[in-house]
Protein backbone atom coordinates (compact mmCIF):
# COMPACT_ATOMS: atom_id res chain seq x y z
CA UNK A 1 0.00 0.00 0.00
CA UNK A 2 2.83 2.39 0.83
CA UNK A 3 4.54 1.84 -1.95
CA UNK A 4 1.57 2.61 -4.28
CA UNK A 5 0.40 6.05 -2.41
CA UNK A 6 4.29 6.98 -3.18
CA UNK A 7 4.37 6.35 -6.79
CA UNK A 8 0.60 8.50 -6.75
CA UNK A 9 2.30 11.43 -4.72
CA UNK A 10 5.22 11.63 -7.25
CA UNK A 11 3.19 11.57 -10.28
CA UNK A 12 1.19 14.14 -8.74
CA UNK A 13 3.96 16.51 -7.32
CA UNK A 14 5.43 16.34 -11.38
CA UNK A 15 2.37 17.06 -13.02
CA UNK A 16 1.82 19.56 -10.16
CA UNK A 17 5.53 21.16 -10.55
CA UNK A 18 5.00 20.93 -14.39
CA UNK A 19 1.95 23.14 -14.36
CA UNK A 20 3.36 25.84 -11.65
CA UNK A 21 7.33 25.97 -12.66
CA UNK A 22 8.38 24.48 -9.43
CA UNK A 23 12.28 23.40 -8.72
CA UNK A 24 11.78 19.50 -9.85
CA UNK A 25 15.66 18.77 -8.28
CA UNK A 26 15.77 16.72 -5.29
CA UNK A 27 15.85 19.07 -2.05
CA UNK A 28 15.78 17.91 1.20
CA UNK A 29 12.56 19.09 2.72
CA UNK A 30 12.46 20.83 5.89
CA UNK A 31 10.05 18.96 7.15
CA UNK A 32 12.69 16.73 7.72
CA UNK A 33 13.63 18.37 10.51
CA UNK A 34 11.28 18.10 13.94
CA UNK A 35 11.43 21.55 14.30
CA UNK A 36 9.04 22.36 11.73
CA UNK A 37 6.36 20.24 13.07
CA UNK A 38 4.30 21.39 15.83
CA UNK A 39 2.92 18.01 16.17
CA UNK A 40 5.13 15.22 15.08
CA UNK A 41 3.55 12.04 15.61
CA UNK A 42 1.75 12.89 18.82
CA UNK A 43 -0.30 10.11 20.20
CA UNK A 44 1.10 6.66 19.99
CA UNK A 45 -0.56 3.21 19.99
CA UNK A 46 -4.30 5.41 18.36
CA UNK A 47 -5.72 3.66 15.44
CA UNK A 48 -5.92 6.77 12.89
CA UNK A 49 -3.39 9.72 11.89
CA UNK A 50 -4.45 13.07 11.86
CA UNK A 51 -2.95 15.49 9.94
CA UNK A 52 -3.89 18.87 11.75
CA UNK A 53 -3.89 21.92 9.73
CA UNK A 54 -3.59 25.05 11.89
CA UNK A 55 -6.25 28.29 11.75
CA UNK A 56 -4.74 31.91 11.25
CA UNK A 57 -3.05 33.22 14.03
CA UNK A 58 -0.64 35.57 12.11
CA UNK A 59 -1.73 39.14 11.57
CA UNK A 60 0.83 40.53 8.94
CA UNK A 61 2.41 43.70 9.09
CA UNK A 62 3.74 46.54 7.22
CA UNK A 63 6.63 44.56 5.49
CA UNK A 64 5.06 40.76 5.20
CA UNK A 65 1.90 38.63 4.30
CA UNK A 66 3.29 35.78 5.43
CA UNK A 67 4.33 34.34 8.84
CA UNK A 68 7.88 33.59 9.73
CA UNK A 69 8.78 29.59 10.38
CA UNK A 70 11.71 31.55 12.60
CA UNK A 71 9.13 33.74 14.49
CA UNK A 72 8.77 31.74 17.68
CA UNK A 73 6.62 34.03 19.47
CA UNK A 74 4.27 33.39 16.69
CA UNK A 75 5.13 29.86 16.70
CA UNK A 76 3.78 29.91 20.34
CA UNK A 77 0.41 31.14 19.51
CA UNK A 78 0.14 28.43 16.48
CA UNK A 79 0.34 25.45 18.50
CA UNK A 80 -1.17 27.02 21.39
CA UNK A 81 -4.40 27.49 18.24
CA UNK A 82 -3.88 23.67 17.49
CA UNK A 83 -4.20 22.96 21.50
CA UNK A 84 -7.93 24.22 21.40
CA UNK A 85 -8.36 21.57 18.57
CA UNK A 86 -6.69 18.86 19.61
CA UNK A 87 -9.26 17.33 22.42
CA UNK A 88 -11.69 16.57 19.88
CA UNK A 89 -8.95 14.01 18.12
CA UNK A 90 -5.95 12.76 20.13
CA UNK A 91 -8.11 10.16 21.72
CA UNK A 92 -8.15 7.80 19.02
CA UNK A 93 -5.27 10.02 16.32
CA UNK A 94 -1.61 10.02 16.36
CA UNK A 95 -0.86 13.37 15.34
CA UNK A 96 0.59 15.83 12.67
CA UNK A 97 0.33 19.11 12.46
CA UNK A 98 3.44 21.08 10.09
CA UNK A 99 4.11 24.43 11.07
CA UNK A 100 3.73 26.64 7.34
CA UNK A 101 3.79 30.22 6.40
CA UNK A 102 0.34 30.88 6.77
CA UNK A 103 -1.18 33.72 5.35
CA UNK A 104 -1.85 36.90 7.60
CA UNK A 105 -5.06 38.66 8.64
CA UNK A 106 -3.49 41.36 6.36
CA UNK A 107 -4.23 39.76 3.66
CA UNK A 108 -8.07 40.52 3.38
CA UNK A 109 -6.89 44.06 2.52
CA UNK A 110 -5.68 43.18 -0.84
CA UNK A 111 -7.74 41.89 -4.11
CA UNK A 112 -7.89 38.59 -5.01
CA UNK A 113 -5.50 38.59 -7.46
CA UNK A 114 -2.78 40.54 -5.39
CA UNK A 115 -2.94 37.93 -2.26
CA UNK A 116 -3.22 34.82 -4.30
CA UNK A 117 0.54 34.42 -4.15
CA UNK A 118 1.03 34.78 -0.38
CA UNK A 119 -1.70 31.88 0.12
CA UNK A 120 0.26 30.05 -2.70
CA UNK A 121 3.02 30.22 -0.66
CA UNK A 122 1.56 29.04 2.25
CA UNK A 123 -0.06 25.97 0.74
CA UNK A 124 3.03 25.30 -0.67
CA UNK A 125 4.47 24.67 2.55
CA UNK A 126 0.82 22.53 3.02
CA UNK A 127 1.82 20.33 0.28
CA UNK A 128 5.42 19.94 1.20
CA UNK A 129 4.41 18.66 4.47
CA UNK A 130 1.67 16.50 3.39
CA UNK A 131 3.84 14.85 0.87
CA UNK A 132 6.55 14.15 3.31
CA UNK A 133 4.51 12.74 5.66
CA UNK A 134 2.79 10.55 3.48
CA UNK A 135 6.35 9.29 2.41
CA UNK A 136 7.70 8.32 5.50
CA UNK A 137 4.53 8.39 8.31
CA UNK A 138 1.83 7.31 6.88
CA UNK A 139 2.64 3.39 6.09
CA UNK A 140 -1.01 2.98 4.65
CA UNK A 141 -2.55 3.78 8.00
CA UNK A 142 -5.85 5.66 7.39
CA UNK A 143 -5.89 9.24 7.91
CA UNK A 144 -8.20 12.27 9.20
CA UNK A 145 -7.70 15.61 7.42
CA UNK A 146 -8.60 18.49 9.43
CA UNK A 147 -8.21 22.30 10.26
CA UNK A 148 -10.09 25.19 10.97
CA UNK A 149 -10.72 28.14 9.22
CA UNK A 150 -7.25 28.73 7.08
CA UNK A 151 -6.71 25.22 7.81
CA UNK A 152 -9.34 24.18 6.39
CA UNK A 153 -9.05 26.38 3.36
CA UNK A 154 -5.31 24.46 2.79
CA UNK A 155 -7.29 20.92 3.81
CA UNK A 156 -9.68 21.44 0.88
CA UNK A 157 -6.53 22.35 -1.76
CA UNK A 158 -4.53 19.12 -0.68
CA UNK A 159 -8.43 17.12 -1.07
CA UNK A 160 -8.32 18.66 -4.57
CA UNK A 161 -4.98 17.93 -5.85
CA UNK A 162 -4.16 14.72 -4.09
CA UNK A 163 -6.71 12.55 -3.62
CA UNK A 164 -9.10 11.65 -6.23
CA UNK A 165 -6.66 8.39 -6.34
CA UNK A 166 -7.97 5.07 -5.04
CA UNK A 167 -4.82 4.42 -3.01
CA UNK A 168 -5.60 7.70 -0.93
CA UNK A 169 -9.23 7.39 -0.87
CA UNK A 170 -9.10 4.34 0.71
CA UNK A 171 -7.28 5.66 3.28
CA UNK A 172 -9.56 8.85 4.05
CA UNK A 173 -11.47 8.43 7.09
CA UNK A 174 -12.73 11.83 6.51
CA UNK A 175 -11.98 15.46 6.26
CA UNK A 176 -13.37 18.16 9.16
CA UNK A 177 -12.62 21.64 7.00
CA UNK A 178 -14.59 23.41 9.82
CA UNK A 179 -15.00 27.27 9.27
CA UNK A 180 -14.89 27.20 5.71
CA UNK A 181 -16.92 27.12 2.67
CA UNK A 182 -17.05 24.49 0.41
CA UNK A 183 -19.40 25.09 -2.64
CA UNK A 184 -21.30 23.63 -5.64
CA UNK A 185 -18.52 25.23 -7.73
CA UNK A 186 -15.61 23.05 -5.67
CA UNK A 187 -17.64 19.62 -6.12
CA UNK A 188 -18.27 20.36 -10.11
CA UNK A 189 -14.73 21.50 -10.26
CA UNK A 190 -13.68 18.11 -8.13
CA UNK A 191 -16.35 15.24 -8.93
CA UNK A 192 -13.94 12.94 -6.59
CA UNK A 193 -15.20 15.78 -3.29
CA UNK A 194 -17.55 13.98 -1.34
CA UNK A 195 -19.77 15.49 1.43
CA UNK A 196 -21.36 13.76 4.07
CA UNK A 197 -24.36 13.00 4.15
CA UNK A 198 -24.96 11.47 7.80
CA UNK A 199 -22.98 10.51 10.79
CA UNK A 200 -20.89 7.80 9.70
CA UNK A 201 -19.66 7.63 6.37
CA UNK A 202 -16.90 7.80 5.31
CA UNK A 203 -14.04 9.31 2.74
CA UNK A 204 -16.63 12.50 2.92
CA UNK A 205 -16.17 16.06 3.96
CA UNK A 206 -17.59 17.33 7.02
CA UNK A 207 -18.20 21.31 7.13
CA UNK A 208 -20.02 23.82 8.62
CA UNK A 209 -19.84 27.86 9.66
CA UNK A 210 -21.98 28.90 12.56
CA UNK A 211 -23.72 32.53 12.61
CA UNK A 212 -26.84 33.99 13.76
CA UNK A 213 -30.11 33.62 12.10
CA UNK A 214 -30.02 37.73 11.42
CA UNK A 215 -26.32 37.43 9.20
CA UNK A 216 -27.03 37.31 5.48
CA UNK A 217 -23.41 37.64 4.40
CA UNK A 218 -19.43 37.03 6.00
CA UNK A 219 -15.92 36.89 4.94
CA UNK A 220 -16.01 32.78 4.91
CA UNK A 221 -18.91 32.61 3.33
CA UNK A 222 -19.97 35.26 1.10
CA UNK A 223 -22.76 33.64 -0.85
CA UNK A 224 -23.73 29.81 -0.25
CA UNK A 225 -22.09 26.83 0.96
CA UNK A 226 -22.49 22.86 1.62
CA UNK A 227 -22.79 21.84 5.48
CA UNK A 228 -24.12 19.31 7.54
CA UNK A 229 -25.68 19.76 11.11
CA UNK A 230 -23.22 18.50 13.41
CA UNK A 231 -26.24 18.03 15.85
CA UNK A 232 -28.33 15.72 13.26
CA UNK A 233 -25.98 14.94 10.81
CA UNK A 234 -28.18 15.42 8.12
CA UNK A 235 -28.19 18.28 5.74
CA UNK A 236 -31.45 19.35 5.36
CA UNK A 237 -32.76 22.63 6.91
CA UNK A 238 -34.46 20.39 9.57
CA UNK A 239 -33.96 22.48 13.50
CA UNK A 240 -32.04 20.36 15.36
CA UNK A 241 -32.94 21.21 19.22
CA UNK A 242 -30.67 22.09 21.85
CA UNK A 243 -31.06 18.80 23.96
CA UNK A 244 -28.72 16.76 20.68
CA UNK A 245 -26.14 19.32 21.80
CA UNK A 246 -24.12 16.97 24.14
CA UNK A 247 -21.69 19.67 25.57
CA UNK A 248 -20.05 22.66 24.20
CA UNK A 249 -16.75 23.11 25.67
CA UNK A 250 -14.33 26.01 25.16
CA UNK A 251 -10.61 25.78 26.18
CA UNK A 252 -7.31 27.94 26.61
CA UNK A 253 -3.95 27.67 24.55
CA UNK A 254 -2.82 24.75 26.73
CA UNK A 255 -5.88 22.98 25.46
CA UNK A 256 -7.16 23.02 29.04
CA UNK A 257 -10.96 23.73 29.33
CA UNK A 258 -12.63 26.48 31.13
CA UNK A 259 -15.90 25.84 30.56
CA UNK A 260 -18.42 23.33 29.76
CA UNK A 261 -22.35 23.90 28.75
CA UNK A 262 -24.41 20.95 27.85
CA UNK A 263 -26.87 21.64 25.55
CA UNK A 264 -26.05 25.14 24.63
CA UNK A 265 -27.56 25.66 21.69
CA UNK A 266 -29.59 24.47 18.79
CA UNK A 267 -29.24 24.34 14.99
CA UNK A 268 -30.46 24.17 11.64
CA UNK A 269 -28.99 24.59 7.99
CA UNK A 270 -29.91 28.20 5.99
CA UNK A 271 -31.75 26.88 3.04
CA UNK A 272 -30.27 29.82 1.19
CA UNK A 273 -27.13 30.14 2.39
CA UNK A 274 -26.22 27.00 3.49
CA UNK A 275 -24.92 28.24 6.50
CA UNK A 276 -25.77 26.72 10.03
CA UNK A 277 -27.76 29.13 12.11
CA UNK A 278 -27.29 28.80 15.34
CA UNK A 279 -30.63 29.16 18.07
CA UNK A 280 -30.69 29.42 22.01
CA UNK A 281 -27.73 32.27 22.04
CA UNK A 282 -27.61 35.57 21.32
CA UNK A 283 -24.63 37.24 19.03
CA UNK A 284 -24.33 39.55 22.41
CA UNK A 285 -23.19 36.62 24.30
CA UNK A 286 -20.55 35.36 21.76
CA UNK A 287 -19.41 38.90 20.49
CA UNK A 288 -16.34 38.31 17.20
CA UNK A 289 -13.05 37.48 18.95
CA UNK A 290 -11.41 39.31 15.47
CA UNK A 291 -12.65 42.39 14.20
CA UNK A 292 -13.00 41.19 10.98
CA UNK A 293 -16.18 39.39 11.76
CA UNK A 294 -19.81 41.20 12.38
CA UNK A 295 -21.81 40.75 15.19
CA UNK A 296 -23.65 37.48 14.87
CA UNK A 297 -21.25 35.43 13.11
CA UNK A 298 -19.77 32.82 15.38
CA UNK A 299 -16.50 31.64 13.28
CA UNK A 300 -14.54 31.50 16.54
CA UNK A 301 -16.76 29.09 18.02
CA UNK A 302 -17.37 26.68 15.31
CA UNK A 303 -14.97 24.14 17.07
CA UNK A 304 -16.25 24.91 20.89
CA UNK A 305 -20.39 24.86 20.05
CA UNK A 306 -20.04 21.39 18.88
CA UNK A 307 -17.08 20.42 20.41
CA UNK A 308 -18.20 16.83 22.09
CA UNK A 309 -20.89 16.29 19.18
CA UNK A 310 -17.58 16.68 16.87
CA UNK A 311 -15.58 14.23 19.31
CA UNK A 312 -18.08 11.68 19.51
CA UNK A 313 -18.50 11.99 15.60
CA UNK A 314 -14.94 11.29 15.59
CA UNK A 315 -14.79 7.85 16.86
CA UNK A 316 -18.31 7.30 15.10
CA UNK A 317 -16.50 7.31 11.61
CA UNK A 318 -13.70 5.50 12.86
CA UNK A 319 -15.17 2.69 13.85
CA UNK A 320 -17.14 2.99 10.30
CA UNK A 321 -13.92 2.95 8.71
CA UNK A 322 -12.79 -0.20 9.66
CA UNK A 323 -16.19 -2.17 9.62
Amino acid sequence: MKKAVRSSLVIILIISCVLTGCNLQSEKSIYSESQNWAYLGVGENKPVDLFLIAPTVYRGNDNSYNMSLENNKIKEKFIGSLNMERGIYEDNCRMYAPYYRQVGLNILNLKAKEAQPYINLAYNDVREAFSYYMDHYNNGRPVILAGFSQGSQMSLRLLKEFFGQKELDDLLVAAYLIGWRVTEDDINEYPHLKMAQGENDTGVIVTFNSEAPCVQSSIIVPKKTLSINPLNWKTTSEKADKSLNIEAVFTNYKGEIIKEVPNLCGAYIDPVRGTLKITDITPDDYPPILGIFKTGVYHAYDYEFFYQNLKENVKVRIDSWFE
